[in-house]
Formats: structure tokens, C-alpha cells, sequence
């Protein structure tokens, strides 16, 4: 049975047993919200979850077949590390990628898609476990409260950047020479 829980702006549903979907108005265009989720450049500024993480690990090599490497540190010396593979790069509209944990933890299918109207961004965020123990355990994590305040921050940081229009056209020529 499907779930809904609403969690700031974002609003996260669990359309089969093994899915958990991630949606979020985001007021940016699609190409502004495409560079700062695919470019190593802009995803540690925003991409940490709770307060009191950073980034300091942020490799990507954005093209199907691509890998990427994120790793993060909590302020008590914790740290938690990521990585995958790009199957799927059609920007600036979807991006498939793999995504371990690593130890226990089985691998994930991670679904990114934007679409724009009016100038923001509707964020369609889905990740498709292996089992519904597997996706239970992660939900166990405090992930949705992560994943949530990561998207809160991704709001203040796009504030910050150039958005004219001499700007966006240099993210489309870098999304599209791929």
C-alpha cells in the first residue's frame, strides 16, 4: 500500500513495497537544478543531510558507464561513503544511476527527474531497493529527514548563484558538449 509524508517542502511516497519517491518544487529553471545535481563543482554545498556534515569527497564522471564517489563526515568524526554508476545520462532531464552503501548494504537504482514550468523545477527523486527489508532498513537510517534538509539546503544555494542568462547558457553548453 502506498504511503505519503510530507517533510518541509519535499513530499516522499512508497508506491510499491521496495520504492521510496522523493518530490520537491525547486524555484530554479531545470538546467540551474541539472548543473547543481550532476556538477562536483555545486553538490557539496547542498547534498549533506543533516546539520554539521560536509563533502569533502565529490568525484563525478557524468556519462553512462560513468562512476561516482561521494563522501561525507559528520562533526563527531563520522563518515559515511557512496558510489555507483551512471546508466542513464539525458540531460538535463533524467539521470539513472546505481548506488552502494557498501558492507550489508545491497545496491540501489536511483532515478532523477526534472521538469520545469514556469521557471521551477518539479524534482522526482526515486530509489528502488532489491527487497522491502533492504528499503525498510534504510528508511530505518533517518534518511528521509536527511534527504529532506539536503533539498531544503539545495533552495538557499541556488539563491546564491548567477542566473543570468549569459550563465545558464554556459551550463547548457557544458550539459550538452557530454
Amino acid at each position: 500500500m502506498a504511503t505519503a509524508i510530507s517533510m518541509g517542502h519535499a513530499m516522499f511516497t512508497t508506491p510499491s513495497d521496495r520504492e521510496i519517491v522523493l518530490t520537491r518544487v525547486v524555484d530554479a529553471p531545470r538546467r540551474v537544478v541539472w548543473d547543481a545535481s550532476t556538477n562536483p563543482k555545486h553538490v557539496p554545498h547542498w547534498m549533506l543531510g543533516p546539520d554539521g556534515w560536509t563533502m569533502p569527497v565529490c568525484e563525478i564522471d557524468l556519462h553512462p558507464g560513468g562512476k561516482w564517489h561521494f563522501v561525507w563526515c559528520g562533526s563527531d568524526g563520522t563518515t559515511m561513503a557512496m558510489r555507483g554508476v551512471y546508466r542513464d545520462v539525458i540531460a538535463p532531464e533524467r539521470l539513472v544511476s546505481t548506488e552502494s552503501w557498501g558492507g550489508d548494504w545491497r545496491e540501489t537504482l536511483n532515478t532523477l527527474s526534472l521538469t520545469e514550468k514556469n521557471g521551477k523545477t518539479t524534482v522526482v527523486s526515486t530509489i528502488l531497493w532489491p527487497s522491502k527489508e533492504a528499503r525498510e532498513a534504510a528508511l530505518r537510517t533517518g534518511m528521509l529527514d536527511g534527504w529532506s534538509q539536503s533539498y531544503e539546503r539545495l533552495d538557499d544555494y541556488l539563491r546564491t548563484l548567477d542566473r543570468s542568462p549569459r550563465f545558464e547558457a554556459q551550463q547548457l553548453s557544458r550539459v550538452t558538449r557530454r
